[in-house]
């Protein structure tokens, strides 16, 4: 195991290298006037470049702990947005700004009629609370596999909704009942997923960057089951952000494959409890940043015209 990582972290570094040499002579012929670098290995290389030929970047950083390419670009980036609030970061404060993370307008805070009107619309019991559940594009097997233990109790409480990812479907399809008012199985939502989750009274969800932040600007009372596995263990400090703030509640990944009844037990306390929903529901809000992406755009743009 251990020379074949050596081995493939060899190969990268060579990889890195040609990268950067095909930056640069892409750089000389396009003449940038600013580089903007979102994060993720594929950055690297065309910020090195950036550095070489004195181009000003710009760096967005989604997670609460940055990754590798992030924090060696930050030493040269001429500004860094930030997807959470400046102290979970080490970048300095002068050229550092909290933006927030730039989403669709699609989602934002439903009125009690626009609920209803989206609960109809994917045709689930409109008075009844309704879970929706989401593992992310690619899907969950634990927070899956959960479920379907723990189905028969969830639907007593409300409906449930559940996005699988398309790789666990089928096994999911033959183990829980049909679709109908109460209960809905999906692969995956490639339109709309808005609209879904603006119906929800609670969403359960992993702890991806972008997630959190639409599920605040739709002020839903959030269940977390952040992946631990992830590099950098970024989900968790993902969550880390959101639970010290009282904004949304966490379910630890391993406790909840030993005991799927945490589930229940979590999401019955939240919805029985209006209080309890009021207080996600606002404190979730509080990170809402509506105008993410025109602050991005003006703050390139000023890097520009410097």
């Amino acid at each position: 195991m251990w020379p074949k990582l050596v081995l493939l972290n060899i190969r990268d570094g060579f990889l890195v290298g040609v990268g950067i040499i095909q930056s640069i002579a892409k750089l000389i012929i396009w003449r940038p006037d600013v580089i903007f670098a979102k994060g993720g290995f594929v950055c690297l290389p065309v910020g090195v470049a950036a550095r070489i030929l004195n181009i000003p970047l710009v760096i967005h950083d989604s997670d609460a702990f940055p990754g590798l390419t992030s924090r060696i670009l930050s030493r040269w980036a001429k500004v860094i947005a930030t997807g959470a609030p400046l102290e979970y970061y080490n970048y300095p404060a002068s050229k550092s700004k909290y933006i927030g993370i730039p989403i669709s307008s699609d989602f934002h805070k439903f009125t009690t009629d626009e609920i209803i009107e989206a609960k109809k619309k994917w045709g689930v019991e409109p008075t009844r609370p309704l879970i929706v559940i989401t593992g992310g594009g690619l899907g969950a097997q634990n927070i899956n596999d959960a479920v379907a233990i723990a189905l028969k109790d969830l639907l007593e409480l409300a409906s449930v909704v559940l996005v699988s990812g398309t790789g666990q479907y089928d096994e999911l399809r033959s183990l829980t009942p049909k679709n109908d008012s109460n209960f809905q199985l999906y692969p995956f939502i490639s339109e709309d997923m808005a609209s879904l989750l603006g119906a929800a009274d609670i969403v359960i969800a992993r702890a991806g960057a972008t997630t959190i932040l639409e599920l605040a600007a739709l002020g839903k009372p959030t269940i977390l089951i952040p992946n631990a596995k992830l590099t950098g263990g970024h989900q968790i400090k993902n969550a880390a952000v959101y639970s010290d703030a009282k904004a949304v509640e966490i379910i630890i990944e391993d406790e909840m494959i030993d005991n799927p009844d945490l589930i229940v037990g979590m999401s019955k306390a939240i919805l029985l409890d209006k209080n309890r929903l009021s207080i996600l529901s606002k404190n979730i809000s509080e990170f809402a940043r509506p105008n993410a992406a025109k602050d991005m755009a003006q703050m390139i743009i000023d890097t520009a015209g410097r």
